[in-house]
C-alpha cells in the first residue's frame, strides 16, 4: 500500500502547521488538487531555504497534484516585513529581470507535461491594471485590523523603534489576493510555505473563504535548523543560493558535504528524493561508521545533482578530491577552480611570489617563519607536487586553468593563489 503523502512528509520533517488535518487529508483523498506556492524576486537568486518549499511541491506533483508555481512580481515590488528593519525598494525593472531568473530556476524542478503539468504564474498579471480604489473596496473590505495587526511579525515591528510602514503592512493583503485569484482561475485550493510565512497563508485563506465562502487549505513547513541551533543556509562567506554565479557547485557540494552527523539524516529527508529505506540504512551507517561519512557524500551529491544536475557534482566532487592530492588537478576547469577559490577564500598575490608567501596570503600558516618550516620538514605542495625550496617562485609553469595555483600543507590545509603581474 502507497504511504499518504501527509504521512510522507510528516515523517521528512516536512510539517509545521495546517489549517486541517483531517480535512486536507480528505481533500487530497477525493482527487487531484490544485496548489500553489509563492516566491519572491527579492534578489537575483532563490537559495536553499527556498529549495525546501520547491521540493515538497515536487512532492504533492509526484502524488498526483497540479502545482502553481508563483514568482510575485507584484509582491516583490513591496517586500514581505523582515523582523527587523525596513525593506529597500527594488527598481521595478530590476525585480522584473529578477521575476525571470527565478522561474528560470524553479523551472527545472517542475514537469509541464501530463494531467497533472505544473504551470507558472505571476501575480504582476492581476495586480498590474488594479486602482487603489478597486483594491480597497472589492479586497480590503474583507481584511480585520485587529487580526493584521496579530502577525508575529506585525505585531514585532509596531512595537519596535523602526515601526512599519503601510506598504510592508499591507503585503498579507497583496499575498492574500493571490490565492483568492489562484481560486477563481484555476480551482486552487491549497497554498504552502514555511512556518514564518503562517499568518500570510492564512490570509490567503480567509480572504478566499469570506469571499467566495468556500474553505482552502493551507499547509507550512518548519524553517530549517542546526542540531546546535545555529543558523542553516548559511557559510562564512554568506547565503547559499542556488544561482552557480553566486554560489558555486564546489562551494554547494562542500556546504552538505560539511553537515554534522546531527544534521545530516533530516536533511536527507528534506532535501533528497531518497526513499524511507535507503535513508534509514545511512542512518545506522551514521550511528555504527560516522568516519566514513557516507551520509553526507550522499546528501552532497543528490542536492548538488538536483541543482545543478550530475555533471557539476562529479566535477565538484573531481575537484574535491584533486585539491587534497587525490585527483589530477590538471583536469579542472576555470569554472571549477574559480568555485573552488570562492569557498577557500582565494587570493591574488603579486607575481614573482614565492612558497612561502603563498602559503601565508592563502591562509594556511600564521606567518613567513612558520610557512618556511613547513617547506623545510617536507610538508608544504604546490599542485600536489612537494615543495623543497622555501625560495620556489610561483610561475606561469604552475598556473592551473584561469591562472590559479593551489597551495597545501600537509593533507589536509588547502589554499589557492593567483598570481597576477
Amino acid at each position: 500500500m502507497t504511504e499518504h503523502l501527509l504521512d510522507e512528509l510528516a515523517w521528512r520533517g516536512l510539517i509545521s502547521q495546517t489549517t486541517g488535518d483531517d480535512e486536507l487529508r480528505a481533500a487530497l483523498d477525493e482527487g487531484p488538487i490544485t496548489l500553489y506556492c509563492g516566491f519572491d524576486p527579492t534578489a537575483p537568486s532563490l537559495h536553499i531555504g527556498n529549495l525546501v518549499q520547491i521540493l515538497t511541491v515536487r512532492r504533492f506533483q509526484l502524488a498526483g497534484h497540479k502545482p502553481l508555481m508563483l514568482v510575485g512580481g507584484a509582491t516583490g515590488l513591496i517586500g514581505d516585513p523582515k523582523m527587523a528593519g525596513e525593506r529597500t525598494l527594488n527598481p521595478v525593472e530590476v525585480v522584473h529581470q529578477w521575476v525571470e531568473r527565478i522561474r528560470g530556476q524553479i523551472e527545472p524542478f517542475m514537469s509541464f507535461e501530463g494531467e497533472n503539468a505544473a504551470r507558472m504564474v505571476n501575480n504582476y498579471e492581476w495586480t498590474k491594471d488594479m486602482s487603489a480604489i478597486e483594491l480597497l473596496r472589492d479586497v480590503g473590505k474583507y481584511f480585520r485590523l485587529g487580526t493584521m495587526i496579530a502577525k508575529d511579525t506585525v505585531a514585532r515591528r509596531l512595537h519596535s523603534d523602526e515601526g512599519i510602514s503601510y506598504t510592508e503592512f499591507s503585503y498579507q493583503v497583496m499575498q492574500g489576493m493571490d490565492f483568492l485569484e489562484l481560486y477563481r482561475r484555476y480551482g486552487c485550493t491549497l497554498q504552502t510555505g514555511g512556518s514564518d510565512q503562517w499568518g500570510n497563508l492564512t490570509s490567503g485563506t480567509e480572504l478566499t473563504r469570506k469571499a467566495e465562502g468556500v474553505s482552502v487549505h493551507a499547509l507550512s513547513t518548519p524553517l530549517i535548523t542546526k542540531a546546535d541551533g545555529t543558523k542553516f543556509g548559511k557559510t562564512e562567506s554568506g547565503t547559499v543560493w542556488l544561482d552557480p554565479a553566486m554560489t558555486s557547485p564546489y562551494a554547494f557540494y562542500q556546504f552538505w558535504l560539511n553537515q554534522a552527523d546531527a544534521d545530516v539524516i533530516s536533511y536527507l529527508k528534506v532535501f533528497t528524493f531518497l526513499p524511507r529505506e535507503e535513508i534509514e540504512a545511512l542512518e545506522v551507517k551514521v550511528a555504527e561508521e560516522p568516519f566514513r561519512r557516507e551520509a553526507q557524500r550522499t546528501l552532497a551529491w543528490e542536492a548538488t545533482t538536483l541543482v545543478h544536475g550530475e555533471a557539476a557534482a562529479q566535477g565538484a566532487v573531481d575537484a574535491s578530491q584533486a585539491l587534497f592530492g587525490r585527483g589530477e588537478l590538471g583536469t579542472l576547469d576555470e569554472s571549477t577552480l574559480s568555485g573552488c577559490a570562492q569557498e577557500l577564500g582565494g587570493a591574488d598575490v603579486p607575481a614573482g611570489t614565492t612558497i612561502v608567501d603563498a602559503l601565508v596570503a592563502a591562509g594556511i600558516v600564521d606567518s613567513r617563519s612558520a610557512a618556511r618550516r613547513a617547506v623545510q620538514e617536507g610538508g608544504a605542495y604546490v599542485n600536489n607536487e612537494r615543495a623543497d625550496d622555501p625560495e620556489l617562485v610561483l610561475s606561469t609553469d604552475h598556473a592551473l586553468a584561469g591562472g590559479w595555483v593551489v597551495v597545501r600543507r600537509g593533507k589536509k590545509s588547502v589554499g589557492i593563489v593567483r598570481p597576477v603581474a
